[in-house]
């Protein structure tokens, strides 16, 4: 969910920038976590933002991701899953912000868990290649900043490089592992 369906890094920035007066852009943090761009001393109150519900309901989208999940639902059986285990304050704004942003998608396709090995499905499309490692199907890594380096992976930038990917629309950037890309 996070990074592919919604923009959370998007929020984080908005907010990390107005707290700690500075202006830390999505480019900054090429192949890095955005944990390791803060001061150590600023981290307790960074983790507070992710133990605040009214955080999780305010993210934005991802552009195209709306259109696009709903382009793949009408062709594909689609889950929407998130490892809210590790935030459990999350469930409840996640759950809400999936029913605002993503109506079309059935409760009982929304999973909530900590390890998404759990799921048995074709492809899962993730920013975090670790819950690949042990995944039964084909891992998709959609980009992100912290993720541009990796490159055992099928990746794709953007909701227009899915939809080429499993519907054949037009659009580009779709990306074989091992392939530059940069």
């Amino acid at each position: 969910m996070d990074e592919v369906i919604a923009d959370t890094l998007g929020s984080y920035l908005k907010i990390y920038n107005a707290d700690f007066g500075r202006n830390l852009t999505r480019e900054d943090l090429h192949g890095r976590n955005a944990l390791e761009m803060a001061r150590p001393e600023d981290i307790p109150r960074i983790r507070q933002y992710f133990q605040d519900e009214k955080f999780f309901s305010s993210i934005d989208p991802m552009p195209g991701s709306q259109e696009g999940v709903k382009a793949l639902a009408e062709t594909y059986e689609v889950f929407v899953t998130t490892s809210a285990m590790e935030v459990p304050v999350s469930f409840m704004p996640k759950f809400y912000w999936l029913k605002q942003h993503f109506p079309f998608i059935s409760a009982s396709h929304i999973v909530f868990c900590g390890d998404k090995t759990i799921i048995s499905a074709d492809f899962l499309i993730d920013d975090n290649v670790r819950h690949f490692e042990r995944f039964q199907g084909e891992g998709i890594l959609f980009t992100a900043p912290h993720n541009m380096n990796e490159r055992r992976y099928r990746r794709v930038d953007n909701w227009q490089d899915v939809r080429v990917m499993f519907l054949g629309s037009q659009g580009s950037g779709v990306r074989d592992q091992g392939s530059d890309g940069n």
